[in-house]
């Protein structure tokens, strides 16, 4: 593929929603947004008068057979998300496609089959580990501050809203589920971020409150082959919206809360064990700059395009990701999961 010139490369945005037009904004000015396409043509003007030359439309197709497209961000609901992305590798373009990526591991699996016969990138978007607070939570336990790590503790939820159970989310055919593969993959993910694998994989997803075929809580333990534990707990019913990481290691304590806007200002707490034990040594990190995630994810895609790199998180951790929601799908009997098939 030729690239637009040595530090630029040419992008596609399909789906111009809340979140197509965040990947637009974060390529604003750094590289060249070519097309932004949605069913909805509005929508798709509405994103391409962010970036000058860009052509709205609403055929995919036609921006996957444009010989100028190198790379291509597929932000569109669940459904949509593997049929795009296998078509944009097939095309020959690198692909930036949101998570979950796909309904189940076996959609995920294919695109992850035609990008290697294609030769080309895929990033799964899993933006918050690019946000301030995990970023450097994720340097200090690099570092060896908190000392090898013993097990974590996710928590991550929000209250919905009045028709929230009447939502795209709520239709199994368009979601792949409920809660647990809405926010739930975001904690599986950041889980193995920095625990590793999990071959051990127990719990449960359930509907305690809002009328609809999904799940609106799930709750996991999710264990490394060493004996590392992640617990999470996921949900649609916290009233106040939250979100609340802590790093257990031999030696410390982390905790990241809050996302910015309606979770809270981001912190991140160090508490540093000391030798005679008692009270740690407490420092706080605070981030009120805002949310720059999109923005970093972006470069670390151009970045893994420039250098040759297997993406990270890729296609092999989406589908891992996948695969521990299929495991708690099927566990629970959860019947508006579209879950392995």
């Amino acid at each position: 593929m030729n690239r637009a010139k040595p530090e630029q490369f040419n992008f596609a945005v399909i789906g111009c929603g809340l979140i197509g037009k965040k990947r637009a904004l974060a390529l604003a000015g750094r590289h060249a947004l070519l097309h932004a396409c949605d069913l909805d043509a509005a929508r798709a003007a509405e994103v391409a008068a962010l970036a000058e030359g860009c052509q709205p439309g609403t055929d995919a197709a036609a921006v996957f057979a444009d010989p100028r497209v190198q790379a291509v961000v597929v932000a569109t609901l669940n459904a949509s998300l593997a049929p795009l992305a296998l078509a944009a590798v097939r095309a020959g373009k690198h692909v930036l496609v949101e998570k979950p990526g796909a309904l189940n591991a076996a959609q995920l699996r294919g695109v992850q089959d035609a990008a290697r016969a294609a030769g080309v990138r895929v990033r799964l978007g899993y933006n918050h580990r690019f946000h301030p607070g995990l970023r450097q939570a994720r340097e200090l336990v690099d570092a060896g501050a908190v000392g090898p790590l013993m097990f974590l503790r996710g928590r991550y939820g929000h209250g919905g809203r009045k028709g929230y159970d009447r939502e795209w989310r709520a239709d199994p055919k368009l979601s792949g589920g409920g809660e647990l593969i809405d926010q739930g993959v975001h904690l599986i993910d950041l889980a193995g971020w920095f625990l590793g694998d999990f071959p051990r994989v127990e719990g449960h997803a359930t509907t305690s409150f809002w009328d609809m075929k999904v799940d609106d809580n799930a709750f996991l333990s999710l264990r490394t082959a060493a004996g590392q534990t992640a617990w999470l707990h996921v949900s649609c019913t916290e009233w106040k919206n939250l979100f609340s990481l802590e790093i257990y290691g031999r030696d410390g304590k982390l905790a990241i809360d809050g996302l910015g806007g309606s979770y809270g200002p981001e912190r991140l707490t160090y508490y540093k064990m000391l030798p005679q034990m008692g009270p740690p040594e407490t420092t706080v990190f605070e981030f009120p700059a805002g949310d720059d995630s999109w923005r970093l994810e972006t470069e670390a895609f151009v970045e893994d395009l420039r250098l040759g790199r297997e993406p990270a998180p890729g296609l092999a951790e989406g589908i891992r990701t996948l695969e521990i929601v299929e495991l708690i799908y099927r566990a629970s009997g959860c019947p508006g999961s579209t879950a392995g098939l």
